[in-house]
């Protein structure tokens, strides 16, 4: 604070901003991509461990022996599932109330703004159905929820089976106290999202038409969804990324954990499995890519399972997705009930929501973690590029401001309504963007052979291109257009407003923000018109929101281990435009709406300067 507030040391510093500013930005950059890959060495990436008292043991006695049962359930409702051509509600509410639950369904209805081609619905109609065991010793204030998706085909039969199971023995028993909610849902995220408005009385999206929930029990303190397809597992891989970048409670994912570990089941984060020898090069690459592939889930702002929306409801989930591969070692029906009776035996003795551990955080490995306070150095010392470069800019302004001549008609600086039509032709580049695609689609589909979602799709990116080609004339409405202190002027308000976009975005989704930061930040820092036009014209548009976006596909593909053709790679990025519009729209993701309105104008900005004449 006393080299800020002398007057002389403020001077000298601002000096050496000046002159060293280039060298300055360039290792604050590095310094942010090398702090973010150092996050998957150990000595950052400590241990996991219980902070909720109530859970810190796991030594719960499962005695689930259900297994042969929860199969015989299995294959019944695969039987009544295919007779019915979906899911058989009838079946399920019969075989609940014989289980002694309290039953209930609830139709639902939605229509979507434009078809979904990769699912083929549109017009989307489906119940879901409900059992509440009823907590003997408490009065309905708390609950927990198993949830499992009934899709179409034979996935997800077996989940079914062992949720009834569970059902049956949880009845047996006089510990519980916790209400317990044993949900099948139907049409995956969208009966999920239909269910908990009605349950919470609320109505989020405005869409949704159903007939409310006729049974509660208490307020939902925790919930796992399950996803399991086969007689057998070699493994499970846990999805912990919700809806805009959310995640769980880490107590949640550290009971399952502890749990697997106990019951000697496999299990995976990203598809990966956590590796001993953190000490070796191979093993701090397979952490890399790990932590690479979570930001890569949670960026992309949608959620990895149904439980990503009950993160939303301030309700700590997580979901289960059993693994059936080529390993030697399989597991039943009976090591897999056990191992969620143990969690749910845990999470009923819990006092109060699980708020000890960290809800910022990412994950090398199931094993480690890293916490807000390690990673957003990294992100720091990309923003510090702006803050950087703003500094330049506001000094240059000044000193020239300083040595020019003073007179009527002397000052060329653009005044500050001058700035005005530039940033309106952006942002309403942006609003375009945002509101035509959805809008526009039956005049589209009336004038090109197409369907409505391609329709929706090519007019996005007509639009992002179209963008491009509008600004370049709005300097010419500024007062002293043909000096630098024009460019300059808008340069400093693009980089502000590009600043406190992406410092907003990373309290939000630290992944997101930080990926934009790495594509933009350079960008942005070099863009003049100056300089040589062609080469940062290339860095501008590979800077672009959209070719992020077409990146982060070959990458993660790449990290997945199954890399993908230019053809693949680009069907690939039009179904990731088209789902991003749908997840916005359905279930209110933030990823389209921010690109589109924040930024795709402060993009533009930039790209005004560069061709400025």
């Amino acid at each position: 604070m006393g080299l800020l507030s002398d007057p002389h040391c403020r001077r000298a510093l601002s000096r050496l901003v000046l002159r060293l500013n280039t060298p300055l930005c360039a290792l604050s950059y590095v310094m942010g991509l090398g702090w973010f890959l150092a996050l998957a060495f150990q000595p950052l990436a400590p241990r996991t461990y219980m902070s909720e008292n109530a859970m810190g043991s796991t030594m719960v006695e499962e005695q689930f022996l259900f297994g042969e049962r929860a199969l015989s359930y299995a294959r019944e409702f695969a039987g009544h599932k295919k007779k019915a051509g979906g899911m058989p509600v009838a079946w399920l509410e019969k075989t609940m109330w014989s289980l002694g639950l309290e039953v209930h369904r609830q139709p639902f209805a939605r229509t979507l703004p434009f078809p979904d081609e990769t699912r083929e619905r549109y017009m989307v109609k489906g119940t879901n159905v409900y059992g509440i065991l009823r907590a003997p010793r408490a009065a309905s204030t708390e609950s927990l929820v198993l949830s499992v998706p009934c899709t179409e085909g034979p996935h997800n039969n077996q989940a079914v089976g062992l949720m009834l199971a569970l059902a049956a023995y949880f009845r047996g028993q006089i510990y519980w106290a916790k209400d317990i909610i044993f949900l099948v849902n139907e049409h995956d995220l969208l009966g999920m999202e239909a269910w908990l408005e009605a349950y919470h009385d609320v109505n989020v999206t405005g869409e949704v038409r159903s007939s409310g929930t006729l049974g509660r029990a208490g307020a939902i303190q925790a919930a796992i969804s399950l996803e399991l397809s086969s007689d057998v597992v070699t493994s499970f891989d846990v999805a912990v990324e919700g809806l805009n970048g959310q995640l769980p409670n880490l107590d949640l994912l550290n009971l399952f954990h502890a749990f697997c570990q106990k019951n000697g089941l496999l299990c995976t984060i990203q598809g990966k499995l956590p590796r001993s020898d953190w000490d070796s090069l191979p093993a701090y690459a397979h952490s890399l890519q790990t932590l690479l592939l979570m930001v890569l889930a949670q960026a992309s702002g949608r959620p990895r399972g149904d439980h990503g929306l009950f993160l939303r409801y301030r309700i700590e989930a997580i979901t289960l997705r059993g693994i059936n591969s080529f390993r030697q070692y399989k597991y039943d029906m009976t090591t897999v009930g056990k191992t969620l009776e143990g969690m749910f035996r845990k999470l009923n003795n819990l006092l109060e929501r699980l708020h000890q551990s960290y809800f910022f955080y990412l994950l090398p490995s199931l094993s480690r973690f890293v916490s807000i306070g390690i990673y957003m150095p990294a992100f720091g010392f990309l923003l510090l590029v702006l803050i950087l470069k703003i500094s330049f800019l506001g000094g240059r302004e000044a000193g020239e401001g300083q040595a020019a001549p003073s007179g009527p008609g002397m000052d060329s600086r653009p005044g500050l309504l001058a700035l005005v039509p530039p940033l309106l032709i952006c942002q309403a580049a942006g609003l375009a963007l945002y509101c035509l695609p959805v809008l526009g689609q039956r005049v589209a589909t009336q004038h090109f052979p197409v369907s409505e979602a391609e329709a929706v799709v090519l007019t996005a990116i007509a639009i992002y291109v179209a963008g491009m080609a509008l600004p370049h004339s709005t300097h010419r409405v500024l007062a002293g257009a043909g000096s630098d202190r024009g460019w300059m002027t808008l340069k400093l308000l693009a980089l502000l407003y590009l600043a406190l976009q992406l410092g907003c975005l990373a309290l939000l989704n630290f992944s997101l923000g930080f990926l934009l930061a790495a594509t933009m930040v350079p960008a942005a820092a070099a863009v003049q018109p100056n300089g040589p036009r062609v080469l940062l014209a290339v860095l501008l548009v590979l800077a672009t929101p959209a070719a992020t976006l077409l990146l982060g596909i070959f990458l993660q593909r790449e990290l997945v281990e199954a890399p993908a053709a230019a053809g693949e790679g680009w069907q690939l990025f039009l179904a990731a435009v088209g789902e991003g519009l749908l997840q916005h729209h359905l279930y209110g993701a933030l990823p389209f709406p921010f690109l589109a309105l924040c930024a795709y104008p402060a993009w533009l900005l930039l790209w005004n300067v560069l061709f400025w004449k």
